[in-house]
């Protein structure tokens, strides 16, 4: 949704009620009564639903999720010269949205998804302005592999790997949460924010 539209409507909203509040004269006629109800009722609820659905949108956006000072050093492990480093390689190597990468990986956690995805989604707004969270961050529940099938999912890469397919059990395994991509000793080195000042960054050209 163009912001610009956002903003059109806000305005109008804000001169239409103006209208009616300084000079309420004009809701004596039929035609200002139905003046003062898109006034007071039909702009407000159009503004609202407009501006929701920009934020909604930004949200989506890496720069939104760095936006909040204690995520900052998430953002530069990102930009870690290290393959075995799996946001930085996927942030680098385009697999996933550069604009949307937290997104991508955490979809599970923003305002987006189930009713529970969006009460997380806006807790992390509440906590960045009301309870001053302290590093490190910790997530609600381990990480689903749910989110990384959701792109490797029928990859040949994934479903034809070595690994992945040494033992009967381990593919099964994977797909049903069961093994962790993350925790299991594979693919380990996550945002280890703790070593940001130890490694070499890559600089995006």
């Amino acid at each position: 949704m163009p912001v610009r539209l956002t903003y059109a409507v806000l305005i109008i909203t804000i001169v239409v009620i103006a209208i009616v509040v300084l000079a309420p004269g004009v809701t004596a006629s039929r035609g200002g009564k139905s003046l003062a109800f898109v006034a007071l009722f039909i702009f407000p609820i159009l503004a609202v639903a407009l501006g929701y659905q920009h934020h909604m949108d930004r949200s989506r956006e890496t720069s939104f999720c760095l936006s909040c000072h204690l995520m900052e050093p998430y953002g530069r492990s990102l930009h870690v010269d290290d393959a075995t480093w799996i946001p930085a390689s996927h942030y680098q190597n385009n697999r996933v949205p550069r604009d949307e990468a937290c997104y991508t990986c955490h979809s599970d956690y923003v305002m987006y998804g189930g009713i529970k995805a969006k009460w997380r989604g806006l807790h992390h707004v509440y906590a960045q302005y009301m309870q001053d969270p302290k590093p490190p961050l910790h997530l609600y529940h381990p990480y689903n592999n749910r989110e990384c099938l959701h792109c490797h999912l029928g990859a040949r890469s994934f479903e034809e790997g070595t690994t992945h397919n040494a033992d009967s059990a381990i593919m099964a395994d994977i797909k049903s949460n069961k093994m962790s991509c993350l925790t299991s000793g594979c693919h380990d080195q996550v945002h280890n924010t703790t070593k940001l000042t130890e490694v070499k960054y890559w600089e995006e050209r």
